[in-house]
């Protein structure tokens, strides 16, 4: 394709860290910490920190690879440069099923967390016709132009972060970080290894747009880093903050939310709900601007 026809590179640093920092940090954060803390006590935190450097090791035979291309596709391009076009068919088709699904699925929750919120989007026909309207307004924020999209990111991430950055930083003030830690077992590591592994997964979510990264081979390799090394600090004191604060470990489906009651009241409670929201929905926004890039480079390369 001629380079007039193509989509200008208007991704940086920043932009690519800020889609694997959105393709890691979805629904999972808001009922991890109990989980783990349920699975591990107080050694927690530095589960969450040992378990990125193995991530971390992973995710840099990605962002190698990365650096030997400039076109979109991300996964899918490398398998069909190494096995040849039929098999990069096949991985490019299994990546769209496998985030079509992941994104049908992700709406549902969108809904029924609005629901917790207003209980009319629970509604027979309500429920319906608001996942109709996220699909058509993730749509919309995907096709007018990568700029503007990333600049849809960052509004949810402020959203979603914010409201955690609060309780980390009230929560640990008023409890300081917790001393007393106690090693688990291998069997409580082994349950909760799973759990943590999802919880950095879409640490490469921008490599598929490499097509769109200003100088891509060196962008999108920090892109990669900077995101798990963020995100793994994040989500380390996301949990110091939820054990300082030491709410009640009965209601597992709500943790952050339990916690946020704990410190603020009901209105704490409210403010972690949406940040939910919009966490799920930048999530699914990333979802919208991404996967599309990766048929678009199969279509560049006649697939």
């Amino acid at each position: 394709m001629s380079e007039a026809l193509k989509p200008p590179r208007v991704l940086g640093t920043v932009g690519a860290s800020l889609l694997n920092l959105n393709g890691m940090i979805g629904a999972g954060i808001f009922a991890l910490p109990a989980l783990l803390y349920v699975g591990l006590g107080n050694f927690a935190p530095f589960a969450i920190l040992l378990f990125a450097i193995p991530t971390i090791c992973l995710a840099a035979t990605c962002a190698k690879l990365s650096t030997v291309f400039d076109q979109s596709g991300g996964a899918q391009l490398y398998v069909e440069t190494a096995l040849g076009k039929f098999t990069g068919f096949q991985v490019g088709w299994f990546v769209i099923c496998a985030s079509s699904a992941g994104r049908a699925a992700n709406f549902h929750v969108l809904v029924s967390y609005l629901a917790a919120l207003f209980p009319v989007f629970d509604g027979p026909v309500a429920r319906p016709m608001t996942i109709i309207a996220c699909i058509a307004f993730m749509t919309i924020m995907s096709v007018i132009g990568t700029k503007r999209s990333i600049g849809g990111v960052w509004v949810g991430t402020i959203f979603k972060l914010a409201p955690l950055v609060l309780l980390c930083v009230v929560g640990i003030g008023m409890n300081g970080v917790p001393a007393d830690i106690e090693l688990p077992s291998f069997s409580g590591l082994e349950s909760v290894a799973l759990l943590i592994a999802y919880a950095f997964s879409g640490f490469g979510t921008s490599i598929a747009t490499a097509g769109e990264t200003k100088d891509p081979r060196t962008t999108v390799f920090r892109s990669v880093i900077m995101a798990i090394v963020g995100v793994a600090l994040f989500y380390a004191v996301v949990q110091w903050a939820y054990i300082a604060i030491a709410p009640e470990t009965g209601n597992a489906d709500i943790p952050l939310a339990v916690a946020a009651q704990k410190l603020f009241g009901y209105w704490g409670s409210v403010m972690i709900s949406i940040a939910a929201v919009f966490s799920i929905a930048t999530n699914q926004l990333c979802g919208f601007i991404v996967f599309p890039r990766v048929l678009f480079g199969m279509g560049e390369r006649n697939l």
